[in-house]
């Protein structure tokens, strides 16, 4: 059987005047999801947006909304983009005290946890919440900016959590995001991810996606 993977384009590097072309662009390429990133200036040195363009676009789409919240205490905004219509929150295991308690709040609204790793953060320190989370988030470069290029151990870690999984029957997808253009997404997929997030490629119409 073949494996599925999706491409889950970023709106980071959209025309933030032209969202709504943006987001039919995305619809046109048949992608499943969107990868909206939440930067606070704080976590990350960036302000990307926040809820309200959150709900502009889920009025517009039926695509799944995964919000990464590269955030400081993102206990504190989950209700909120949540109420704004994202199907997934991800939040950063660096960025909380209580990760367990944070992916059943999220549970307990009915949608979906995924847990994110900067670069400099291994699989291992993931290893108590692997059998409760929907999807894992490894990030290839340092967050907070588009356009970086993909630091190549970090694709050792895709290929880890695949190992994990199917040891122990773990059910999450494998997310994966940075650097990710027609030169390196091929070792993403080997490595066994199942979803990937593309923006700057994506969106400046030189990603040829095969998968």
């Amino acid at each position: 059987m073949v494996k599925s993977v999706c491409l889950s384009p970023s709106l980071l590097s959209a025309d933030f005047a032209d969202l709504r072309s943006a987001v039919q662009k995305i619809e046109e390429s048949r992608c499943k999801f969107i990868h909206f990133d939440v930067m606070d200036g704080h976590f990350v040195p960036q302000i990307s947006y926040g809820q309200p363009v959150l709900k502009s676009v889920r009025a517009i789409t039926g695509a799944a909304l995964d919000v990464h919240l590269m955030v400081e205490k993102p206990e504190l905004m989950v209700d909120s983009f949540i109420d704004a219509g994202a199907d997934f929150i991800t939040f950063h295991l660096e960025s909380t005290v209580h990760s367990n308690r944070l992916i059943q709040m999220i549970h307990d609204r009915g949608k979906k946890a995924g847990i994110s790793i900067v670069p400099s953060t291994p699989v291992s320190a993931l290893s108590e919440v692997l059998a409760d989370v929907d999807l894992v988030l490894v990030m290839t470069v340092n967050p907070g900016f588009g356009g970086q290029k993909l630091i190549p151990s970090c694709v050792e870690k895709i290929r880890l959590l695949d190992e994990l999984r199917k040891k122990n029957g773990y059910k999450y997808l494998v997310s994966v995001d940075g650097g990710i253009n027609n030169s390196t997404v091929s070792s993403v997929v080997d490595a066994g991810a199942d979803v990937v997030v593309s923006g700057s490629a994506f969106f400046s119409g030189e990603f040829k996606w095969d998968y």
